[in-house]
């Protein structure tokens, strides 16, 4: 990771290299400018260089024994729009990054049953598979799975759903290969918050002093969605925001079920909602139907905020349909799960929880966020 850090800092180097260029004027900066270009152009032939040495130098690593390595991975549902990113992210840099085998690779669907996919990491088991990579119907359910694969002498780097405190810490202590991948979803919930402080009138649409919402959640049970439900609120209480929930209701991540829940509270409470609150996008997008068939408009008589960075969702920040939303980095996530997995494989000592940042998506940077994520 430190070598990937590297790259990412001579990009950062060479960005600021060009911004320097375009701040002279006549003949400085025509000099400034050449310079500049001739710096850039070595710039980028050592960022290329460092990226060339990075991707051999993890190949490397995998090479020999460890390509013939078998990876498990389960999803807690396919038809999840987030995790489909993030699976096609896993599986692209484990075969084209890392260099396991296209068949060594299996990726299977949970179908949103926990049943269903003890089931199938039962069989990686029996299959015996090298390393498990999973995406929990039920986060309570790692302390299970985790035993599981303790007994097969499997390690397993759980991603996207985290389980509780003390089963992560119950891993360091008694020195179980297991780990967890994912971004502190307290961050993303206090996004979504500062998003709605950011308005010209923090949200208070109708200026009675108090922002009125409803909050759309995905699965209670889930750590994440409990995060994001309370510090998106909390982000506006503690900077002296007033604050009345009109309803709260569990919308599972998805779309459809979003969307009636917003078409009933739009029915139920009108004008009087100001905000609202989706711990995912695809229950953002579900809400934008309902509220664009109420006619309603975003950012100009309610907002709307979302968190995955979904590329029709960043869209819509773009397009004043969508206040803000939050980029859950699904190729950072994958690829650090990924690297995990590698560091389980060559037997390195790995931390029972490693995190990623999530990054705040309004109109000043969508564009920039959206073309990341068509590359």
């Amino acid at each position: 990771m430190r070598l990937l850090k590297k790259v990412v800092a001579v990009g950062l180097a060479s960005a600021m290299v060009f911004s320097m260029a375009g701040c002279g004027s006549s003949s400085k900066a025509t000099t400034a400018a050449s310079e500049a270009a001739t710096t850039a152009a070595e710039t980028k032939k050592e960022e290329t260089k460092s990226a060339e040495t990075t991707a051999a130098a993890v190949k490397e690593a995998v090479g020999g024994d460890l390509a013939d390595k078998k990876v498990g991975i389960s999803i807690y549902k396919f038809d999840d729009n987030f995790m489909t990113l993030y699976r096609t992210e896993l599986q692209r840099y484990l075969t084209e990054d890392l260099g396991f085998k296209k068949d060594n690779v299996v990726i299977q669907d949970g179908k949103g049953d926990q049943a269903e996919q003890t089931n199938q990491i039962q069989n990686f088991i029996t299959q015996k598979y090298d390393v498990l990579i999973l995406n929990l119907v039920q986060a309570s359910s790692a302390p299970e799975i985790t035993n599981m694969c303790k007994e097969a002498g499997i390690p397993v780097v759980y991603i996207n759903r985290e389980p509780d405190p003390e089963e992560e810490q119950r891993w360091k202590d008694e020195k179980i290969n297991a780990t967890y991948v994912g971004c502190d979803a307290r961050q993303s919930g206090t996004y979504q918050g500062e998003e709605i402080l950011e308005t010209s009138n923090k949200g208070d649409i109708n200026g009675d002093g108090v922002v009125n919402y409803i909050m759309i959640q995905g699965d209670p049970e889930n750590v994440d969605a409990q995060y994001r439900t309370e510090f998106s609120v909390k982000a506006l209480t503690d900077k002296g925001v007033k604050v009345k929930e009109l309803l709260k209701q569990r919308g599972d991540w998805d779309q459809a079920k979003a969307q009636q829940i917003a078409q009933d509270a739009l029915t139920q409470y009108g004008d009087q909602i100001e905000v609202i609150f989706c711990n995912n996008d695809a229950m953002a997008l579900g809400a934008l139907q309902a509220i664009e068939a109420a006619g309603r408009t975003v950012n100009k008589d309610i907002y709307l905020v979302g968190v995955d960075a979904l590329t029709e969702a960043v869209q819509n920040v773009i397009d004043d349909k969508q206040t803000g939303t939050v980029f859950n980095d699904h190729f950072s996530q994958a690829q650090t799960a990924s690297d995990m997995a590698v560091k389980f494989l060559k037997g390195d000592s790995v931390e029972n929880v490693n995190m990623v940042d999530y990054i705040k998506v309004t109109k000043a940077n969508a564009q920039d966020t959206l073309d990341k994520l068509k590359k």
